[in-house]
């Protein structure tokens, strides 16, 4: 089968598209938007860090304008979506819960042999859950031995409460401060919802269908990384099966060398964007995958949280800036809620010459931002271009 020829503006859109970020509303509003999003992506990742509004919670709101924080809540009540770390720990749609079994076999054989004294705690825990309900850390003993000596530094007890939730015998729920209360399964999956687990060929599969959905044109390492919890996946055999079955395509995008991409068949090619502004977590399905932002976008990206102070080129949590097509900005921003604060640290715009309608679109994307962070006010401290500065202050006053 001859591979599918696109130049780099086709794959853009294709791409865009896939990630809901073709125009606003894509997957229309309301909670039913939430759920046709999540359904789509197969996967939203989410994270605690807590500078501007949480990952999870941003992404919805980038593409549903009338997002409220509170339906994840009423969605998970509701049995329709669960939470769970595959790749990542993120939400995921209800009907696909058999497709986290693999991953959840692979935690309970692949870690590392459990002491004695690990697996009667991980029994006394779950008899605890089974007799008295719900439970969340703070509901057991500090059983620490030795002082904390950093974040990751967990207590016994919140050890075998994740080795519990990885190995599927707990699964979790969040209290509205996002904290983790850990139920039984069965009280948290619908009675008819399928939980047999799918034979390693299937989970490639829907692994590969689910990933290209959200990604529009992937490599097989990027539609190969949710399943990189479960050892020996067949995702890069059942890949090669897929396209000689028909049930793939090849893609070759002009200027991208001895590149193998692929799609899927139903996949649109012919896509219009809508030239809105869009400001993106770092954890975006868009942004997940660097080498993508460079391929494509010509964009090259690092969440900084995680460098040193001194080596920071743009700020500790940069938010990606995206104007149609094109990555024109990244901002470095804090939400200070107490005092319905925004604060701009660093705007720094990339070498695009960005027009009056341009401009006003990021205002626009920046005056809804500030809103969902709960702040009425901005404070800009910097920018390297003090003429757009100028103009997008001057919105602000």
């Amino acid at each position: 089968m001859e591979s599918i020829i696109l130049n780099k503006a086709q794959a853009r859109k294709i791409i865009l598209e896939a990630a809901g970020l073709s125009r606003k509303a894509q997957f229309g509003t309301g909670i039913a938007a939430v759920y046709r999003l999540i359904t789509h992506l197969g996967f939203v990742q989410l994270d605690t860090n807590y500078v501007v509004e949480r990952a999870h919670h941003h992404v919805m709101a980038t593409r549903i304008p009338d997002y409220k924080p509170e339906w994840l809540t009423e969605l998970t009540e509701d049995g329709r979506i669960f939470e769970y770390f595959t790749s990542d720990a993120g939400y995921l749609p209800m009907p696909d819960f058999r497709f986290s079994l693999p991953v959840k076999q692979a935690f309970a054989t692949q870690q590392k042999l459990l002491t004695k004294p690990e697996r009667h705690l991980m029994k006394q825990i779950l008899d605890r859950v089974e007799r008295e309900g719900p439970m969340m850390v703070g509901d057991f003993e500090n059983d620490r031995q030795e002082a904390s000596s950093g974040w990751w530094d967990w207590r016994p007890a919140k050890i075998a409460l994740e080795r519990l939730y990885l190995n599927g015998e707990l699964m979790i729920r969040r209290t509205k401060a996002f904290h983790k209360i850990y139920d039984l399964p069965h009280n948290l999956i619908p009675a008819d919802i399928d939980q047999t687990i799918p034979d390693p060929e299937e989970f490639a599969r829907q692994v590969i269908r689910l990933t290209l959905g959200a990604l529009g044109i992937g490599y097989a390492k990027e539609i190969a990384w949710r399943a990189r919890r479960v050892k020996g996946n067949l995702v890069k055999k059942e890949l090669q099966k897929m396209v000689e079955a028909g049930e793939l395509k090849t893609v070759i995008v002009e200027g991208l060398k001895n590149a193998q991409l692929y799609m899927l068949p139903e996949q649109k090619t012919e896509i219009e964007l809508s030239g809105e502004a869009f400001i993106l977590s770092p954890f975006d399905i868009l942004n997940v995958f660097r080498h993508r932002l460079r391929d494509f976008f010509n964009f090259d990206y690092q969440i900084e949280c995680f460098v040193p102070a001194a080596k920071r080129k743009y700020g500790y949590f940069s938010l990606p800036i995206l104007l149609g097509d094109t990555f024109v900005a990244r901002m470095d921003a804090k939400a200070d809620r107490k005092q319905k604060l925004f604060i701009v640290h660093n705007l720094h715009f990339e070498a695009v010459e960005l027009s009056e309608t341009g401009l006003g679109e990021i205002i626009r994307a920046l005056q809804a931002f500030v809103q969902f962070n709960q702040c009425r006010d901005v404070d800009f401290k910097k920018s390297n271009h003090p003429v757009y500065l100028e103009v997008i202050t001057r919105a602000f006053r």
